[in-house]
């Protein structure tokens, strides 16, 4: 294992390019098998239950997408401070923003818990479930396990964020990858074996990020780590947990509009579904095939964030250490890496559309399949621009700017998707809906892509002063 004095250090000394690699294979192997969790959900339920089955998910995953913004705004939040003040010298300072964090993600995953378990039936209404529909049957069983595992979801992933701050992102994709993989393990066991349906699919998630979150939480708290968790003398100051919410709030705030534009998808489905597919259950049809548009989109982004992730630690060290070369070095080499796997996405999406359909569902209804493919398409027509954005919204985070941030996560989420969903949704029914996304997307890169260059043209003096 890398020694932890010098893991730290090398972010302002190894080759840019290296350091990128370094990181963010790992990094997206990491986010990839996390995605895995909800996506293998999927397809088991997709194949060894029903396509309604595969509905009623989608009306978990604007609670779950929740989670994961809580996880980020204390887990990035936390890792974005570990990254400046180690930079600066400051290990002190970053040892209490890793204890800070690990108190917040238990605080926030016991009431998460708390109120899915009480509140159970009017969140899923909330989140866009009708009465009297079969997916919602589905949904109940599914979230009245997940909710059990929501601490140990916080845990896994916001800690993973702290570690690879510090140098070390290969523990994170051993945590990641060893959760997924049991999360297949046991979906195939529980789902296909005993044939627990949804409910199977509920454990298996459950017990597999409560074996991520150990192996997490035991680095984190060994001496190995730069640096570890130490709650003996640990008491909390508000300023610290402010500071830790203002470096995570963009990406959180990010995943808060997304379960949002989630929940206006669900409620679209009730809502057109019926008069857009000419069928009686095309409700529950335009659910499942908006869930499986989701997983797809889900496992082309998560490499984008990986990548991300991967470049997070690498700018916000050496932005902190006013290596403002590396900085733009590194920022134009993940920008270079994400498009492209956008563009491959983009490609794959629309030559194999209808397979990867089939993946989730191999005896799909005439309805869904030939709802599914096209609407699949027509959400990624600009895909290959996302990349851009994602890198250059946690830029502005990394270099002390969450404010510009925020912005820019709230101008493609909040101030243009969420009316075009609404305004479309009226005019053109369930395929206005989904036109909704590539038009948000070609808007927000025009305005983050002026910021940008007013940025970086900023930065670009700072390196030839420095």
């Amino acid at each position: 294992m890398l020694d932890k004095s010098v893991a730290a250090n090398r972010l302002g000394t190894e080759p840019v390019g290296k350091l990128l690699l370094k990181f963010s294979i790992p990094a997206i192997t990491g986010m990839l098998t996390s995605a895995l969790y909800n996506v293998v959900d999927r397809i088991f339920i997709g194949n060894f239950v029903n396509e309604i089955a595969l509905g009623g998910i989608s009306l978990v995953l604007p609670l779950m997408t929740i989670a994961i913004a809580f996880a980020m705004l204390f887990g990035i939040g936390a890792a974005n401070m570990i990254s400046l003040r180690l930079g600066q010298g400051k290990k002190q300072e970053a040892q209490n923003a890793m204890n800070h964090c690990f108190f917040l993600l238990i605080g926030a995953g016991l009431v998460l818990m708390t109120a899915g378990i009480f509140f159970l039936e009017p969140l899923l209404f909330i989140m866009g479930a009708v009465e009297g529909s079969e997916a919602l049957g589905y949904a109940k069983d599914y979230m009245r396990i997940t909710l059990f595992g929501s601490v140990f979801f916080m845990v896994s992933f916001g800690l993973s964020h702290c570690t690879r701050a510090q140098g070390f992102p290969g523990i994170t994709m051993i945590a990641m990858m060893l959760g997924a993989i049991l999360n297949i393990i046991f979906d195939a066991i529980f789902i296909v074996w005993f044939e627990w349906g949804v409910k199977g699919a509920g454990w298996a998630t459950v017990i597999s990020q409560f074996i991520s979150a150990a192996y997490i939480l035991r680095f984190a708290l060994s001496g190995k780590a730069v640096v570890s968790l130490n709650l003996k003398f640990f008491k909390p100051k508000p300023a610290v947990i402010l500071q830790i919410m203002a470096l995570g709030s963009a990406q959180a705030l990010l995943q808060f509009l997304i379960s949002i534009v989630q929940v206006l998808h669900n409620k679209s489905a009730a809502w057109y579904g019926e008069t857009s597919l000419g069928t009686a259950s095309g409700g529950d049809i335009a659910l499942s095939g908006m869930n499986i548009a989701g997983a797809v989109l889900m496992l082309i982004l998560m490499p984008v964030f990986g990548i991300n992730q991967g470049a997070q630690p690498l700018i916000g060290y050496n932005y902190g250490a006013k290596l403002y070369k590396r900085v733009l070095r590194a920022y134009i080499s993940a920008i270079t890496a994400a498009t492209l796997v956008c563009l491959l996405g983009f490609f794959m999406v629309q030559i194999f559309s209808v397979q990867l359909v089939r993946m989730f569902t191999i005896e799909g209804s005439e309805t869904l399949m030939q709802f599914a493919p096209r609407a699949l398409r027509t959400i990624m027509l600009l895909l290959p621009l996302s990349g851009f954005q994602i890198v250059s919204t946690t830029f502005f985070v990394v270099t002390g700017r969450p404010k510009m941030s925020i912005f820019l996560s709230m101008l493609r989420q909040g101030v243009v998707l969420i009316p075009c969903i609404i305004i479309f949704g009226r005019v053109w029914g369930l395929w206005g809906v989904i036109a909704a996304t590539p038009v948000a997307d070609g808007i927000a890169f025009a305005v983050t892509a002026v910021l940008i260059f007013i940025e970086l043209k900023k930065l670009r003096k700072e390196s030839v002063l420095k």
